[in-house]
């Protein structure tokens, strides 16, 4: 279990940046995502995205919010996500397709599982900002949604 206490920024802040971005190119960003009935509290117990325990604990005068950093290190960092994870599930026509799928999303760093024919996409973000990376492959068939967020 990782101990999380307080709030050390958020996300967009500059001091974190650049450590962000590098460590989200390596697979290094776990996210926690806080359900609703939890963002209240000061004190609660989640897995993030990758599995990790979390113990997390924040002081009276701190709010969580969407966004807010709750670790970094040179090797991960855990930030927090109102809400639960959405997910677009994916399904190639072919082999040929799903060589395509799997190419764009690993080149655009998508978090996905695998899920017996289809490819599920962990969203970080809208999901037109993520439909409109492989819309060549969505209008020629090759790829069918399988169900909408």
């Amino acid at each position: 279990m990782l101990r999380l206490h307080g709030i050390i920024g958020t996300e967009g802040d500059p001091t974190h940046r650049d450590m962000l971005h590098a460590l989200d190119h390596v697979g290094g960003v776990e996210l926690l995502f806080v359900p609703p009935a939890d963002a209240g509290r000061k004190r609660f117990r989640l897995l993030t995205d990758r599995g990790t325990d979390c113990a997390v604990s924040i002081d009276r005068d701190e709010t969580l919010t969407d966004g807010a950093l709750l670790y970094i290190d040179p090797q991960r960092a855990i930030i927090a996500r109102f809400g639960e994870q959405a997910v677009w599930r994916l399904r190639p026509r072919d082999q040929a397709a799903a060589l395509k799928l799997g190419w764009n999303a690993g080149n655009l760093h998508w978090r996905v599982r695998f899920e017996a024919d289809c490819l599920a996409i962990l969203l970080d973000g809208p999901l037109h900002t993520y439909r409109a990376r492989i819309l060549p492959l969505l209008d020629e068939g090759d790829v069918v949604e399988l169900e909408d967020v």
